[in-house]
């Protein structure tokens, strides 16, 4: 298994870069041709959700469509899956950012109660305690 960085991902995903896009093929291709898998962290997708939204204006919607097919991929190892789950259904409906569901559920996972915040956005969300 080989682990995944974010920026080989987006290359996949958006084929934007000629170069990187055709070697980020290659190499799933290959993946999938010798029915390895790779590894992909709550990290690198928090970053993808970033780079989509921001750097590509993708809506949010689409990033959990997204998402969703990065979770159906049977080559594709998806490290803390619990968490990714989790965190992509409250994105799916709540105010927040993704980044913030997955820090709420990884905090949830290791046994926290609440996760304290400044972020206004978030103080009806049951998960989180407005300082």
């Amino acid at each position: 298994m080989t682990g995944v960085d974010t920026n080989v991902l987006v290359r996949y995903l958006l084929q934007d870069d000629g170069p990187q896009a055709r070697l980020a093929n290659r190499f799933f291709d290959e993946l999938v041709a010798s029915g390895d898998r790779c590894a992909i962290g709550v990290v690198v997708l928090c970053e993808l959700v970033w780079v989509l939204r921001g750097a590509y204006g993708v809506d949010r919607k689409a990033v959990v469509t997204t998402i969703d097919r990065l979770l159906s991929v049977g080559q594709i190892e998806l490290i803390d899956r619990d968490i990714i789950v989790a965190a992509l259904a409250r994105y799916r409906r709540g105010p927040g950012d993704f980044a913030d569901y997955v820090i709420s559920e990884s905090n949830r996972h290791a046994g926290c109660a609440a996760t304290v915040t400044f972020d206004k956005k978030l103080q009806r969300e049951p998960a989180f305690q407005l300082l």
